[in-house]
């Protein structure tokens, strides 16, 4: 496959940001041996913005001919208080649950589990040189930057914090040159610790990203971020500056189980999370059922999305692209209560064999039953 074909990949759907392509293209054209990671905390049910838009970005880079990596965030999690703070449980939930539901995730949007590697984290963070990584990043790093940083983990720049939480940045950089990363990927919301690590790259002294000699600087890969079906906390939004400010509150949230579909909710429990879902008529901005539409059914054109409605409504109509359904929703031609039932049944299809899957395997979702899911 040539570059070009490579970076288009890269870039579909749903793929919102590349820091930076030109950097990625020349890796690629000097051979550098391309290595993905994505981590994950460790902090409840894996919902779609977390196993689908993962899982469809992991199947672009397998088919790129990448080598693709899950970094199960273990330390980070117990640093970010989920899963009650308990490290041994947070373990656990990684190894089963979570590893699990990823493979499957991943296997529905057409990549290969099998070819992913799973890393938990604590593997890593307790050999030395390590934490000599993270040091030589902080003193790159003003403590003013790793306290604006802290959004990263889903927390407010000036919330009160525990010491511990200030290193979080740092050791979320230092993963990416102490595994040797070239592409680090994540949603929207790790902007921040990408940025630090593209910035300090070419000033470490240990575990530096080289390639015969010269330091280079990893590739930031962020994915869309699905917006939760909840209401946004203010409506009307009036202008796109309000929106970018909104967006993080908007997104799904696992502690929010109405805001989200998990992986192996049950055929049901999408109907009636979808039938709830925040959904104006002619809305085509800020809507989370046509969001769902445009990054899940239509990440690639042309397909085929079939909203099955009575003759006296309309009848049956296919659309082949998310244009052609966007224009129709604006101008009235398609009710909100057709489409959520359309891209209800849509999920349920696609979801299948993960709820399958844990039917057969129902041991991870004992588990986590068990715990306690924090924010």
């Amino acid at each position: 496959m040539d570059v070009e074909k490579k970076i288009e990949l890269i870039k579909r759907k749903p793929t919102e940001e590349l820091l930076t392509e030109e950097n990625l293209r020349r890796l690629f054209e000097v051979g550098v041996p391309m290595q993905h990671y994505i981590g994950f905390e460790i902090s409840g049910y894996i919902h779609l913005g977390t196993g689908l838009m993962a899982g469809a970005k992991i199947a672009d880079l397998q088919e790129a001919g990448i080598k693709t990596r899950i970094f199960l965030a273990d330390w980070h999690s117990w640093i970010n208080d989920k899963l009650g703070g308990d490290l041994e449980t947070i373990q656990k939930v990684a190894l089963t649950y979570f590893k699990e539901g990823m493979k499957q995730s991943i296997k529905v949007m057409g990549g290969d589990p099998d070819k992913v590697e799973f890393v938990l984290a604590s593997e890593i963070l307790e050999k030395g040189d390590y934490w000599q990584t993270v040091i030589d990043i902080s003193k790159n790093v003003t403590l003013a930057r790793m306290m604006r940083s802290i959004t990263i983990m889903g927390r407010q720049m000036g919330e009160a914090i525990d010491f511990a939480k200030l290193i979080y940045p740092a050791m979320q950089v230092a993963d990416i040159f102490y595994q040797g990363v070239t592409i680090t990927h994540a949603g929207m919301d790790q902007r921040k610790a990408h940025v630090i690590a593209i910035e300090v790259a070419p000033k470490l002294r240990y575990h530096p990203l080289e390639w015969k000699g010269e330091k280079l600087k990893p590739v930031a890969l962020h994915h869309h971020l699905l917006l939760g079906l909840q209401e946004p906390p203010v409506w009307p939004i009036e202008s796109e500056e309000q929106f970018k400010e909104l967006k993080t509150q908007m997104k799904m949230s696992k502690s929010k189980p109405y805001s989200a579909v998990f992986i192996h909710d049950s055929p049901e429990e999408i109907r009636q999370k979808l039938r709830k879902a925040f959904c104006p008529a002619r809305e085509v901005k800020y809507n989370p059922v046509l969001d769902w539409a445009e990054y899940i059914i239509f990440r690639e054109e042309p397909t085929e999305f079939t909203i099955h409605r009575p003759a006296k409504f309309g009848g049956d109509v296919t659309y082949t692209t998310f244009e052609e359904l966007k224009r129709d929703f604006a101008e009235g031609k398609l009710h909100p209560l057709d489409l959520k039932n359309a891209v209800a049944e849509y999920l349920i299809e696609l979801l299948k064999p993960v709820r399958e899957y844990f039917e057969k395997h129902p041991e991870p979702l004992e588990l986590m039953k068990e715990v306690q899911i924090t924010r």
